[in-house]
């Protein structure tokens, strides 16, 4: 007899079985599952599901911008995307019909059959394109992207003017730019600065430009019926900089929104290219551009990038055009870090890819870092080149045009340009000072790396020249004049060149003669400076005493001949030094108890408010 409890009539097996013995649990019976209606018939739910994936991709295009192309990656994931939300529209609107993993997988298969099959056909696209495009299979081509044609530097890269020569580096001109709109009050609550500086040559001179932008979202809605208002000129030579004001302003730029939001703006025009980043830019009448080089694939699907011409974009009206062959006043289509990529090929699989594996014989690559040069109408990206079994020595360096790609290899060998830096810091080590990347220059024939010191606060302070084939050679100066004297002086006294070459005037020189219709003296930094004014002309030459002692002993009438510092600008020019028609030199020696300043009673020397000043000779 099985043992029961019993309490009061209380039974436990109603509540799911407390008892011994035989006593079974009665179980629930399972629920039969209810079938989901499908919606409407085969037809509505075709239209239904085709009316939500094109929803969604107009959605995806218009915020993403995928470009409408087999070549572009982006493409595939926005097919992807389309075929994924198809089949799960499918499932909803046909009621998820199917028992278990297997029955479920059967009716989606069933429902979304088109969907699968364009999946496996991209699947195959990409897996058949990509081994089309694999380095290993393709080195040849890869190596082919970039022609390169070896040239001599001593007779092709010639001594160039330094008002050609780039001295801010990019951090510098925006620190520049940002101070000059700092002082600016109408603009600067409701605008920045664009981070993106570019290098052009404007008006035959090195210079970086950059828009502005929208300080935040309310402050695009309250401006954007008036575009933005100005851009920014960083002179890399004088190091000045100016904010360009626009009778009407750019309203199509990649700080704005919505249709006017750049990229989007080339997409509804261009919708099957591929770009590569916008660079902002302004022709030789100062009118702000958008180029946007089209980017496209050479190798398999896609391997190879390349630049095939450019779409210009009127920043002010939109108005846009494709060309192949872009205008001369462009400078920036060819991306520095593409140039240095196929160079990298070139320089790794021009012997094969197994040879950049093992043995690599002649494998070289480009070092770290880059720098831009004005050479005629054009900017040219600098790079040196260094072999892959040692990163001590450049073997050479390429310059390469950002508007055509035409290259040039030049077999230099020597430091490389953190050897250079290093080495010119050391100079001035007490300075605290910091080299930007150097520009290699012709000096004499003799290759040189040149570069600006700059100060902590951003701004150049020093020039330093270093040979690029004995690094220990290095001068500097406190402007471009005095450090290539300094240098070519050391360049004599190692036999490296002549002394007749060593007393050349340097490249930034240009000569005024006439006759002198004024003299002014001030007192500087302790130093005695005559400023004097030739007939016909306004601006003033301030002259060193110390080291033109002529100087002091001219009269109004003489005639004579003063060599200064090109590209300056202003009302007083530096001047390096002054001879007299008839006479080549004057020196003296004045005794330490003479040795005073000049009467402090004269006319005092203009712009000069804290010059103490001295009696005209």
């Amino acid at each position: 007899m099985p043992f029961t409890f019993n309490f009061g009539g209380f039974d436990p097996n109603a509540f799911g079985g407390f008892g011994g013995g035989e006593a079974s649990q009665p179980q629930r019976p399972r629920r039969e599952r209810k079938p989901r209606k499908a919606i409407g018939n085969a037809f509505t739910r075709t239209l239904i599901n085709l009316g939500v994936t094109l929803l969604f991709g107009l959605g995806y295009f218009y915020f993403e911008l995928p470009a409408l192309n087999f070549h572009a990656e982006e493409f595939y994931v926005f097919l992807f995307l389309l075929c994924a939300v198809y089949c799960v529209c499918a499932v909803i609107t046909s009621g998820f019909q199917g028992e278990g993993v297997k029955g479920y997988f059967g009716f989606v298969k069933k429902q979304c059959t088109i969907p699968f099959f364009v999946l496996v056909a991209l699947i195959a696209a990409i897996v058949i394109g990509g081994l089309t495009s694999w380095v290993v299979l393709r080195a040849g081509s890869y190596s082919e992207l970039l022609s390169v044609q070896t040239g001599d530097f001593a007779t092709e890269v010639e001594e160039i003017s330094y008002d050609q020569i780039p001295m801010l580096d990019e951090d510098s001109a925006a620190r520049l730019g940002s101070r000059t709109l700092g002082e600016l009050s109408d603009m600067v609550s409701q605008f920045e600065i664009l981070p993106s500086y570019t290098q052009i040559n404007y008006q035959g001179r090195p210079v970086r430009v950059t828009s502005l932008a929208y300080g935040d979202l309310i402050k695009w809605f309250t401006n954007r019926s008036d575009g933005l208002p100005a851009y920014l000129i960083i002179d890399m030579v004088t190091q000045e900089a100016e904010v360009v004001r626009l009778d009407e302003g750019m309203k199509y730029t990649t700080a704005e929104h919505f249709g006017r939001y750049l990229p989007r703006h080339l997409r509804f025009h261009y919708p099957t290219f591929m770009f590569a980043d916008p660079v902002f830019e302004i022709d030789e009448e100062g009118h702000p551009y958008w180029v946007c080089p089209r980017m496209v694939k050479t190798i398999g699907l896609f391997g190879g990038s390349d630049i095939q011409g450019a779409v210009l974009v009127d920043a002010v009206t939109g108005e846009s055009q494709y060309y192949e062959e872009v205008p001369s006043w462009v400078d920036h289509v060819y991306d520095a870090d593409m140039i240095m990529e196929q160079y990298d090929y070139y320089g790794m699989y021009h012997n094969g890819f197994i040879n950049s594996m093992f043995g690599q014989r002649d494998v070289t690559l480009t070092t770290e870092g880059y720098n831009y040069i004005a050479i005629g109408d054009d900017v040219y990206m600098y790079t040196g080149v260094t072999s892959v079994t040692s990163d001590q020595s450049n073997i050479g360096f390429i310059l390469s045009n950002q508007r055509t790609k035409e290259t040039h290899f030049y077999s230099v060998s020597g430091a490389t340009e953190a050897s250079a830096q290093a080495s010119a810091q050391s100079q001035v080590q007490q300075m605290n000072y910091i080299a930007t990347f150097p520009l290699l220059l012709n000096i004499a024939d003799q290759p040189t790396y040149f570069m600006a010191l700059k100060g902590n606060d951003g701004l150049v302070k020093m020039y330093a020249m270093v040979n690029v084939q004995q690094y220990n050679i290095v001068e500097t100066g406190g402007t471009v004049a005095e450090c290539e004297a300094n240098y070519r002086r050391t360049l004599a006294d190692n036999g490296l060149i002549s002394d007749s070459e060593s007393e050349a005037a340097p490249s930034d020189q240009e000569e005024a003669s006439g006759v002198v219709a004024e003299i002014r003296t001030a007192v500087l930094d302790g130093n005695s400076y005559y400023f004097l004014r030739l007939e016909g002309q306004e601006v003033f030459y301030a002259v060193n005493a110390a080291e033109n002692p002529l100087a002091v002993i001219l009269n109004a009438g003489d005639q004579v001949t003063i060599t200064y510092t090109a590209g300056e600008s202003g009302s007083i020019l530096t001047g390096t030094s002054v001879t007299r028609a008839g006479e080549t030199d004057v020196s003296f020696t004045v005794p330490e108890e003479d040795a005073a300043a000049p009467d402090e009673t004269a006319d005092a020397a203009p712009a000069q408010p804290d010059a103490e000043t001295a009696p005209a000779a």
